[in-house]
């Protein structure tokens, strides 16, 4: 380290008023450094900048270093391992994960793939699988081992073909296989992307929405903190590592949550930004620095940056560099000019970046154009990288983040290198290909190039056998996903024995409350409590489960260290080391992320946990969808909970806070079975369903269910109603015996409620008798009426099968009226399975503020317009008069020119 630091470097923006004093500072700074250390001369720095302050003199904060490695030379530990047999198979895994898209695309097949992301990324990921992610190893009474979790890693969705391409090499994935990327429907072929879905035994996180793998990762590394501290899992030493690229972290979820790992200290998160400097269309920060600014961000929410800019080719140039001019120079370019540099040759750099000073151009003059062109940057450099990742495997206290600077298209030549158009090549000239094996030493003869062929090892081949060395010293093949671990007992149905029953004459509670006690039914249980997480956001007294906070405590890796202001009253604020509920403030996706990390830790940890998630309705589904999205995509075991739900009943609060369509998007998800239940039975009777085929049978499922705070009293379950219920439909009470007009009234959610006062309007005001049919899931009635379809439309010679809806109407007499808190399209799916004539109400149009009753009113799904729907409907089908549908527009003072809700 040199004994004299340039005072250029000190700022290159301000003019130094009295040279001489800056110079003996900076020499009284690097004897310092050079005879007692750097941990010495960051303190007097420290010291220096606090009484700066004290003095008055309020300087603003700088989160950034100069535009060169955090760590340098002097301090890089020795890589280990064989370099060139690493490159040798990096080498290969390029080319084939090259050859893969190419094929994928031949005779313009328009399937797609992605070359350049992995291109740029190889390196940082190969380093990681030699060296240091460690996969789970599983018990074995035979060797006396026992479960151990590996590391996560969440790889960048673009670079997927570089990571098939090394399991080809280790022979994991088949040539049939890799010649199928993109083909997907036979179940022959690979994903486009990470979907554990699709590939359950290898890919355990989806991470190309992009964002989603940046936040998921802070959450991951949290709920492992919590696993520990709750001794539900042995989660010391793991590390979660994250890949992403620098356009990526345009994403607001990018950087949503990086203050939250500031805060909670999350040691064991490393991220790992590509910084290729190139998003899809073009710079991602062509008139500035994106590792400057990123470097910024990161640092002032608290994390370790480590920038890994230069490769090793700089190192001696740097070290000339006595004056700082090239550290100046650095500084000076804008990332559009490195991007342009790497476009064109080592004259165009020699002239360009070295021209601009003497002293600099000097520095290069007896450098052929071959030799400043061979100037790497960090992220292609193993060295370098190892450095970074070593150091980060080691810093206590904060979370990690690793800026490597790389080139997008690295190796594609003039079809793409560092090019604008470079995200979206698919196809490579003949040029470009045999560029790209001369480049990288590739056995590929000139005949063959335009074959396309993969490269594989031989099983003999020390290259192999160095692979394979690598993984087996670090726990085994890493890309892996366990799908199941042994089950749990779940309670059975009679363990919420107390919803079951009729709640008693006078005695109302609402189903949100119905689910709380559900939810204690399960914290009390011995074999699963434990593993019951419940998750809030800020919202636990507005769900009445404020009682749950001394119950079981609030999780915090720091205790409470604060006496809370209500310390005196029964349900105090407690937070504790061991607590339960995880709450995550005013944080929606934060929250889901938490309960993806627990829905998936049967997989990610071996252990099953029983996340129960409780948010406005209103504020789950439709702001996270994306997130559910990806839950389901990796196969996500546990219970979402819509409070305070629909459009009506959720009195007082307005537009924005009125659910009317959560349903609709649940249904959208194949795994997600969602319900929207009237009574503690129901309530009671799903939630067991859920725990049996999650918990004991380990479906991959999930369970959504809507949950109001309207009170009002619950009857017993009707005997046989289990099965009706699961189904989502089943006789709730029966008209009396009559051989007048009859109908048929269908609801879920407090709205069914309305559908019983109407069914009394309509006996006692009009002589006609109703049939009620409560039907918890119309979305699961849907499913089931277009799965019988299909199997009919196949098997014309069988025996037609028969939807549940049709099944339960047959019988029936008279038209199917159903009404449901949500917009008419949740019930208007079951139109083609219901025998008869059908109408659905629906509360379509923008929420508003006001009571239930005008609420209702308003979106004509109240008893009234029930009624109205009722009549006009046996009036359509000939059995009443129509003069008796405009009675009781008149009876029911229902003004004709109302104006249409969804209009309004």
């Amino acid at each position: 380290m040199s004994a004299t630091l340039p005072s250029t470097a000190l700022s290159l923006n301000t003019t130094d008023a009295d040279p001489q004093e800056t110079q003996e500072w900076l020499d009284a700074l690097s004897a310092v450094i050079e005879k007692v250390g750097p941990e010495r001369a960051h303190f007097l720095l420290e010291q220096l900048i606090s009484n700066s302050h004290r003095a008055g003199i309020n300087i603003p904060y700088s989160a950034n270093t100069d535009y060169i490695n955090t760590i340098p030379v002097a301090q890089q530990p020795r890589m280990p391992g064989d370099p060139e047999l690493e490159h040798t198979v990096r080498a290969y895994a390029r080319w084939n994960a090259m050859i893969m898209v190419l094929r994928a695309n031949r005779n313009d097949s328009g399937l797609g793939g992605h070359i350049a992301s992995y291109a740029s990324a190889a390196t940082l990921y190969d380093v990681g699988f030699n060296h240091f992610w460690r996969s789970p190893t599983e018990a074995n009474e035979e060797n006396n081992t026992t479960f151990k979790g590996g590391d996560l890693v969440l790889i960048q969705g673009h670079s997927s073909p570089g990571i098939y391409s090394r399991a080809f090499l280790l022979n994991r994935i088949s040539e049939e296989q890799m010649d199928n990327f993109r083909r997907e429907v036979d179940g022959k072929g690979l994903p486009s992307y990470p979907h554990p879905w699709l590939m359950p035994d290898f890919w355990q996180f989806p991470t190309v929405s992009m964002g989603l793998g940046p936040l998921q990762a802070i959450y991951h590394a949290r709920f492992m903190k919590y696993m520990q501290d709750r001794n539900l899992a042995d989660t010391t030493g793991r590390k979660v590592w994250a890949f992403m690229g620098d356009g990526e972290m345009d994403e607001p979820e990018s950087m949503g949550a990086i203050g939250v790992a500031g805060r909670e200290r999350l040691d064991n998160l490393i991220f790992v930004i590509n910084c290729n400097l190139q998003r899809l269309d073009g710079p991602v920060r062509g008139n500035g620095k994106v590792i400057q600014e990123l470097e910024s961000d990161f640092r002032g929410a608290g994390w370790n940056v480590i920038k890994v800019v230069w490769g090793g080719y700089w190192d001696a140039l740097l070290a000339q560099d006595k004056t700082g001019l090239l550290h100046k120079r650095m500084m000076e370019c804008v990332d559009g000019d490195y991007q342009t540099f790497k476009a064109k040759d080592g004259a165009y750099v020699r002239k360009h970046f070295f021209g601009k000073y003497p002293e600099l151009a000097k520095m290069v003059e007896h450098w052929s154009d071959e030799d400043i062109w061979r100037l790497n940057r960090g992220g292609h450099d193993p060295q370098k990288i190892y450095t970074a990742y070593a150091a980060a495997m080691v810093h206590p206290g904060q979370p990690t983040v690793i800026l490597a600077k790389t080139i997008k298209g690295y190796g594609m030549g003039p079809s793409g290198e560092a090019q604008n158009i470079t995200h979206q090549q698919k196809k490579m000239s003949r040029d470009s290909l045999k560029a790209f094996r001369d480049r990288f030493k590739l056995p590929v003869k000139d005949d063959d190039i335009e074959k396309l062929p993969y490269l594989k090892f031989a099983e003999d081949s020390p290259e192999l056998a160095y692979m394979r060395a690598r993984r087996e010293d670090l726990g085994g093949f890493f890309m892996k996903r366990r799908r199941a671990v042994e089950p749990l007992p779940v309670p059975a149905l009679t363990a919420f024995d107390a919803l079951l029953k009729a709640g008693g004459e006078g005695r109302e509670f609402s189903s949100s409350m119905a689910f709380v006690r559900a939810l204690n039914v399960m914290l009390k249980d011995k074999a699963i409590g434990k593993r019951v997480v419940p998750i809030v956001v800020d919202e636990s007294r507005t769900f009445g489960m404020e009682g749950l906070f001394r119950q079981i405590g609030i999780w915090n890796q720091d205790g409470q260290k604060y006496v809370p202001k209500d310390a005196d009253q029964l349900m105090f604020y407690k937070e504790s080391k061991d607590g339960q509920i995880l709450q995550d403030g005013i944080n929606e996706a934060g929250a889901m992320a938490d309960w993806i990390a627990a829905a998936t830790s049967y997989s990610v940890h071996g252990v099953q946990m029983i996340p129960v998630y409780v948010f406005y309705s209103m504020f789950g589904m439709q702001r996270t969808m994306d997130l559910v999205w990806a839950a389901a995509d990796q196969r996500a075991r546990g219970f979402l909970i819509g409070g305070t739900a629909g459009r009506t009943t959720l009195n007082g609060e307005g537009l924005q806070h009125e659910d009317g369509h959560s349903h609709i998007l649940a249904g959208t998800v194949p795994n997600c079975m969602s319900y929207d239940p009237t009574f503690a039975y129901e309530v009671a009777v799903i939630v067991q369903d859920g725990l049996r085929r999650m918990v004991a049978e380990q479906e991959d499922v999930f369970y959504y269910l809507t949950v109001m705070n309207e009170n009002y009293e619950h009857p017993a379950m009707p005997d046989g109603s289990a099965e009706g219920i699961l189904k989502g439909m089943y006789a709730f009470g029966k008209g009396a015996a009559s051989n007048g007009p009859r109908v048929q009234l269908l609801g879920s959610g407090t709205i069914f409620r309305e559908a019983m006062k109407a069914a009394e309007l309509l006996r006692n005001d009009w002589g006609v008798e109703s049939d009620l049919w409560s039907c918890p899931s119309f979305n699961e009635l849907a499913r089931d009426g277009q799965d019988c379809a299909r199997w009919n439309l196949l098997h014309p010679m069988d025996k037609q099968r028969v939807a549940h809806v049709t099944a339960c109407l047959t019988d029936t007499r008279g038209p199917v009226i159903a009404a449901t808190d949500y917009v008419r399209l949740f019930a208007e799916q079951i139109r083609s399975f219901v025998p008869r004539r059908y109408t659905v109400l629906g509360t379509d149009g923008f929420g508003r503020s006001d009571t239930r009753e005008q609420l209702r009113h308003f979106f004509e799904v109240n008893r009234y317009w029930i009624t109205l729907a009722a009549l006009t409907a046996l009036a359509d089908d000939g059995q009443i008069e129509r003069s008796q549908v405009a009675a009781a527009i008149a009876k029911y003072k229902l003004d004709v020119n109302k104006p249409n809700p969804v209009k309004v």
